[in-house]
């Protein structure tokens, strides 16, 4: 009795394993909707769980003289990824909650910056429980 009921949680940790890792999947195929073939993905995923409480923090250089563009996305709606890209003085480069919660912006720097990129979700949207930010660059 005991190694059946050991089975069975093991097997529904599996389910439930998959069922998230499909979620995310999905959120990442919806994102990557925002990051057209003429954007070149920097090869990072940054995906983090994320409740209402939270705010996520990703650290990311720019380079100078290139065109990126920067995704967020939280479920399979737009808009419930709130995200602001600060320069490392926490000086404010963008923020999407000033253009109606935009799922990505586009942008060049004319040299090389460190940036910190901050995401919360939207308090009146659904939530899926994940960030996920994917950067694209144009060569």
């Amino acid at each position: 009795m005991k190694k059946y009921i050991k089975l069975l949680i093991f097997l529904a940790t599996i389910l439930t394993s998959h069922n998230a890792m499909a979620q995310a999947d999905t959120l990442l195929n919806f994102c990557a909707s925002h990051l057209p073939s003429s954007y070149i993905s920097d090869g990072q995923l940054y995906r983090t769980p994320l409740s209402k409480e939270e705010t996520a923090e990703f650290n990311v250089t720019f380079y100078g003289e290139t065109i990126y563009r920067v995704a967020a996305c939280s479920g399979t709606t737009d808009g419930n990824l709130i995200f602001t890209i600060y320069d490392k003085s926490h000086n404010e480069l963008f923020a999407s909650a000033d253009h109606k919660n935009t799922p990505y912006w586009d942008f060049k720097f004319n040299s090389t910056v460190d940036c910190i990129i901050e995401a919360q979700l939207d308090n009146l949207a659904p939530e899926s429980g994940i960030a996920i930010i994917l950067i694209g660059f144009k060569q």
